[in-house]
């Protein structure tokens, strides 16, 4: 794929899962911008949140030697933790704007996302009962939301590599367990972190998520208006329209993908702007 190909799946499929993920379905709805929360409507919304969230913020690989899927850039050798996520594939457009200049928002909205999943927090008296532990427990907000959204989706025999993180995490902490413990402890971590420090999270991650989603909208406008014109032919009292396709988008999927989004752009985002309260903002 070329670059304006790229740019068109990368935006396409960001506003796609932030759809699946920031919508009036997962959460209650409200008409509040600021200060505001958002609540999950059930826990079974909370979970599929953290699943789909989790699937966002893996990295997109080569399967057995193949080309990476849909076009789209390996991240570098010295990759830092948010370049093994979508968000990525988003920075470059930021940086590499090909549907017009105004990228900006788009670049500092990812950014200030990228450097929140980034940071570290110590989460003091973890209870891990089932092996009989309380320590405290210093990780990235980035591991930690991956780790629960693997072990939402998966059952036990799926999680070595969540069960190798929580051992390193535990022996950062001064506990040394061997692997059988250590899956022993996977419920209690779910449990602390899922069930109350997610909880906590949930509304920031919901705004940047949807401030990105307000970003790609608004940077894509131009471009919109570039494109979108009437054909002149009406159906059943419908005036029928359609799209000015850059010529540099020739890929089917590219062009199909193009088209999704200008339908998108037709009008705003399904949830508003908002800002969460500070007092959601303040902890770990």
């Amino acid at each position: 794929m070329n670059d304006v190909e790229r740019e068109a799946v990368i935006l396409n499929s960001a506003w796609e899962m932030i759809n699946g993920m920031v919508n009036w379905s997962l959460f209650v709805k409200h008409a509040d911008t600021s200060p505001t929360n958002m609540m999950f409507e059930t826990s079974a919304h909370r979970r599929l949140f953290i699943i789909l969230l989790a699937d966002f913020l893996s990295e997109i690989r080569a399967f057995k030697g193949e080309a990476i899927p849909l076009g789209l850039s390996a991240p570098p050798s010295n990759a830092r933790p948010s370049d093994l996520t979508f968000l990525f594939h988003l920075r470059h457009v930021g940086a590499n704007p090909i549907f017009g200049p105004g990228s900006g928002d788009l670049a500092r909205v990812v950014e200030e996302f990228s450097n929140w999943l980034e940071g570290e927090f110590v989460a003091h008296g973890v209870n891990l009962h089932s092996i009989d532990l309380v320590t405290d427990i210093e990780i990235s907000r980035i591991r930690y939301l991956k780790m629960c959204g693997d072990i939402a989706k998966h059952n036990l025999a799926r999680l070595a590599t969540n069960v190798k993180h929580l051992q390193r995490l535990l022996e950062k902490a001064g506990h040394e367990i061997d692997e059988t413990t250590a899956y022993l402890a996977v419920d209690g971590f779910f449990e602390w972190f899922h069930d109350d420090i997610f909880i906590y999270h949930s509304s920031q991650i919901a705004e940047f998520l949807n401030n990105i989603r307000w970003a790609i909208y608004d940077y894509l406008e131009p471009e919109f208006r570039r494109s979108y014109h009437h054909t002149g032919e009406v159906y059943s009292g419908i005036a029928m329209y359609n799209y000015k396709v850059p010529d540099q988008i020739q890929q089917p999927i590219a062009h199909a993908m193009y088209w999704q989004l200008m339908n998108r752009c037709r009008s705003e985002p399904w949830v508003h702007r908002f800002v969460v309260s500070d007092s959601f903002k303040s902890q770990y």
